[in-house]
């Protein structure tokens, strides 16, 4: 099992709402995925180079879920489904797991180990795409470094606690919702994601696609943003959160993405010489 997500924390005061996820996540069943395994720095990664004649300059780096491990991408056939529509983008899997949330290094890792590197080895464009917590990462790292990001992929995302989206709906929806005046504090996670999906929503810079199962277990809030996101970037399929409905939901979705595509990439996963090495340097 996989992406587990967070657990909802309505009740916790926002200030303090990060210990107490660090200590839900630990203290929640895991069904078999394991240990939560300690943050390292730099976190760890894996590098797909696209299959391309020239060198791509551009680069999708994928985010798991809370419990996932980041060869699950290559598992089930996440990379391939890159190959096969011929993208000219290489591909980085990150091992970005709960661990990195809960102490609140996620934005400083992925500033310091994902997007640094990936412009000293000269990407000139970069898109985040994750799962479930992933997405929430996606999300934040985008609102705290808009500068850094293309665009923002989210699979069945975590969207904070249903305290705000409750809010929110009861507005009216996200365009009707008005956030509180005073900025909020660091730790008021939920609140800054939400003012930053409603000024997205408006501006549509970087664009974000949205894609979850209709039995997901954040679809009340997943619902929530998609009624202010263009139709266009809403994906959903039979499912709940796990691989299933993600399967379903990714190829749909690269098909929709405005990444480059090249006929010089070739559709299996083959290498041209010297391409992987050049990408891990």
């Amino acid at each position: 099992m996989s992406g587990r997500g967070w657990l909802d924390v309505a009740t916790v005061p926002p200030r303090r709402r990060w210990l107490r996820l660090a200590a839900l996540a630990a203290l929640a069943p895991i069904g078999g995925c394991g240990l939560w395994r300690p943050v390292t720095v730099p976190m760890r990664t894996l590098a797909e180079a696209a299959p391309c004649a020239a060198r791509p300059d551009t680069l999708l780096v994928l985010l798991p879920g809370s419990w996932s491990m980041p060869e699950e991408f290559r598992r089930e056939g996440l990379v391939r489904a890159v190959h096969e529509r011929r993208i000219a983008a290489d591909v980085l899997l990150v091992d970005a797991h709960v661990g990195y949330y809960a102490d609140r290094s996620i934005l400083e890792r992925l500033k310091a180990d994902v997007v640094e590197p990936a412009h000293a080895r000269g990407y000139r464009h970069l898109w985040l795409a994750g799962i479930s917590i992933g997405g929430f990462g996606a999300m934040i790292y985008a609102e705290a470094n808009p500068q850094d990001v293309d665009g923002v992929v989210a699979l069945a995302p975590y969207l904070g606690s249903r305290q705000i989206a409750q809010q929110i709906n009861a507005a009216g929806g996200l365009a009707q919702w008005t956030a509180p005046a005073a900025r909020p504090q660091p730790g008021e996670i939920d609140l800054i994601l939400w003012r930053w999906l409603k000024l997205q929503s408006a501006v549509d810079r970087p664009p974000l696609f949205l894609g979850y199962g209709l039995d997901d277990r954040f679809l009340y809030s997943e619902q929530l943003l998609a009624a202010a996101l263009p139709p266009s970037r809403v994906f959903t399929a039979e499912g709940g959160h796990d691989w299933p409905a993600w399967n379903l939901l990714w190829p749909r979705m690269l098909d929709a993405m405005p990444l480059p595509r090249s006929s010089d990439c070739a559709v299996a996963a083959v290498f041209y010489p010297g391409r992987r090495a050049h990408f891990e340097q």
